[in-house]
């Protein structure tokens, strides 16, 4: 049954994406920018929504409040492809930040640039750093949300954290608040996997960080404050019925991590 119903879902998934990448083609190339966000968010939406209707995924959202007004730094848990699109219909005018050979994808690498997302060549080193800076404060300035995800790359639920120190110096630069968001996407969206599966879907945005703090004291808290909260996401999924059936596999991997001292 989860395999039919991950096919399906797959199959219109990407027809809708399809469909609607050839549709919406006016609108991105003559609307503004705001214009071209609303396409996205509605494509989104439905892709949410999709994912319901065909797994029994349900979508649940915690932490709204903990947004700040104006523009800011959203550090998430990357576990799976759904939170680079949700994210999206959460946020008032997001900018991801995404590796540049992304935004060379026709049609996608496009419609992304369109939408104000911010590519990194990060075979560049320092330099593309720098450049990162500059474009996440001026997006920031603006009043946006710039969404990174610190690990740059997903993690399966539980797996042994991974941050990166870039997070840590857009954080010195951009002066901005950062907001630490936790989820548990991967027990339901796996990494490189076709099948998806029912159950609760949670994205916690937590406590912003307020500037002001060293770098190595802010990367302790903002690891600690996420991997803290995913962890607890995951516990909380045990008390469900039926419990998510990835479940035992992410907590084999934090019992993993817990006998080396890591969490």
């Amino acid at each position: 049954m989860i395999f039919l119903r991950s096919l399906v879902f797959n199959v219109l998934y990407y027809l809708i994406t399809a469909i609607m990448a050839v549709a919406v083609l006016p609108i991105f190339i003559f609307s503004p920018e705001r214009g071209g966000g609303w396409v996205i968010r509605l494509w989104a939406s439905i892709e949410i929504w999709l994912l319901r209707a065909t797994i029994g995924t349900r979508l649940v959202i915690r932490g709204v409040e903990n947004l700040p007004p104006g523009g800011a730094l959203v550090a998430a848990k990357h576990q799976s492809m759904f939170e680079t699109f949700a994210l999206f219909t959460l946020l008032d005018r997001p900018s991801f930040v995404m590796k540049r050979e992304l935004a060379r994808i026709p049609l996608w690498g496009w419609y992304a640039i369109r939408a104000g997302t911010i590519a990194v060549g990060r075979e560049e080193g320092t330099s593309a750093l720098r450049q990162l800076a500059v474009d996440v404060g001026k997006a920031i300035a603006r009043g946006r949300k710039v969404v990174i995800f610190p690990e740059g790359t997903r993690r399966p639920p539980g797996a042994e954290p991974d941050y990166k120190g870039g997070i840590a110096h857009l954080y010195r630069k951009s002066g901005a608040h950062v907001v630490p968001v936790a989820l548990n996407s991967g027990l339901f969206w796996p990494r490189r996997q076709f099948r998806r599966y029912p159950g609760v879907l949670v994205i916690a945005f937590l406590p912003p960080i307020a500037p002001g703090l060293k770098s190595r004291e802010f990367m302790t808290r903002l690891e600690s404050e996420i991997e803290t909260a995913s962890t607890e996401l995951l516990t909380e999924a045990a008390d469900a019925v039926p419990p998510p059936a990835l479940l035992p596999e992410a907590l084999t991997r934090l019992a993993q991590r817990g006998r080396h001292g890591e969490v």
